[in-house]
């Protein structure tokens, strides 16, 4: 028992990072999806395509017009565990505004776990621990635990700043390491 507690926690430490989406010329975007505060009634609009470098690229508007001010991308797949894994690693290049990246251990809960961050303008890499991402819903905090799921089915950007503006991001990866 000893043996295999030691030997677990030494393949952990050295666990390769998994890649979730890597993002390069000519990859399928399918199963990402745009979902905006228009299901809703709101006016937001986003898009998403993938640039001549190979990056997938969010970008549109946000507005509150009409009670709306939101704009997400999702993307669903088969479950991927997270034992072993301590953080999410996105490799991206931002406008200098605030996102949300958004988790969920199974695509049918309705609640997601959220972590927000603010881009730099420049070329960066987020790493965000996994017990840092809080169970929201519909923009509420619930009183439930951090993540602290075994599996992942789900990843979200999300914008919305409760302001009025455009939006471009560009994702070069999203990892589990």
């Amino acid at each position: 028992m000893f043996y295999t507690l030691i030997l677990f926690t030494v393949m952990t430490m050295f666990q390769s990072p998994t890649v979730i989406f890597k993002f390069e010329p000519g990859v399928s975007t399918d199963g990402w999806q745009i979902v905006d505060d228009r299901v809703m009634g709101g006016r937001s609009q986003g898009s998403f395509m993938l640039n001549s470098e190979g990056f997938g690229v969010f970008q549109g508007f946000v507005t509150t017009e009409n009670n709306g001010g939101f704009s997400s991308l999702r993307y669903n797949f088969d479950a991927l565990k997270t034992v072993g894994f301590e953080s999410i690693v996105l490799k991206l290049k931002g406008d200098g505004k605030s996102y949300q990246f958004r988790l969920k251990s199974n695509s049918n809960e309705r609640h997601s776990y959220v972590y927000s961050f603010t881009t730099t303008g420049q070329d960066e890499e987020i790493v965000i621990p996994l017990h840092m991402f809080r169970p929201t819903f519909r923009g509420r905090a619930l009183t439930l635990p951090n993540f602290e799921a075994n599996t992942l089915e789900q990843i979200a950007f999300l914008i919305g700043n409760k302001t009025n503006e455009r939006f471009n991001l560009e994702i070069e990866s999203i990892s589990l390491r």
